[in-house]
């Protein structure tokens, strides 16, 4: 004798097949969202805070190279010296400028920046007697140069 199979068998059946595709639709929905968040809050948060003191870092070495610079250049002639800085900073590139700063531009500041991520940091003692500018990346050599005569 055959089983008889009623209509109730057949809805809880379909019931329960609806209930894991809508748990597991539920889920996969907080999965892709997860994702996107902890790359944002455990990847890029910290990637920006070293992105911050390395360019801190390469600020202050710049700024020490304007000024060792400074204190052997001659008083009639020119001189100019090679420098090497990191190529990328947590795998992206950024650019450095050295201008003069504020209202009455009697500062100036090398700015490293990349994106938002900015900083500034004051070059040591030469701002009121020397100009310095100009700009560069971190690809390849850099250099700076000092003529008595002026650029």
């Amino acid at each position: 004798m055959r089983p008889c199979i009623t209509e109730s068998m057949n809805e809880e059946g379909v019931t329960r097949l609806m209930e894991y595709i809508i748990i597991t639709g539920v889920l996969l929905l907080l999965m892709i969202v997860m994702m996107f968040s902890v790359n944002a809050s455990l990847m890029e948060g910290p990637a920006d805070k070293l992105r911050y003191h390395a360019f801190v870092d390469i600020g202050n070495g710049i700024s020490t190279r304007i000024v060792d610079l400074y204190v052997i250049s001659p008083d009639n002639g020119t001189i100019a010296t090679k420098f090497d800085i990191p190529d990328d900073v947590a795998g992206r590139g950024y650019f450095v400028n050295v201008a003069m700063e504020g209202e009455d531009q009697a500062s100036q500041a090398i700015q490293v920046q990349a994106g938002d991520i900015q900083s500034e940091i004051a070059i040591a003692g030469i701002g009121a007697t020397k100009g310095v500018t100009g700009s560069t990346t971190g690809a390849g050599w850099n250099m700076i140069q000092y003529d008595s005569k002026g650029f």
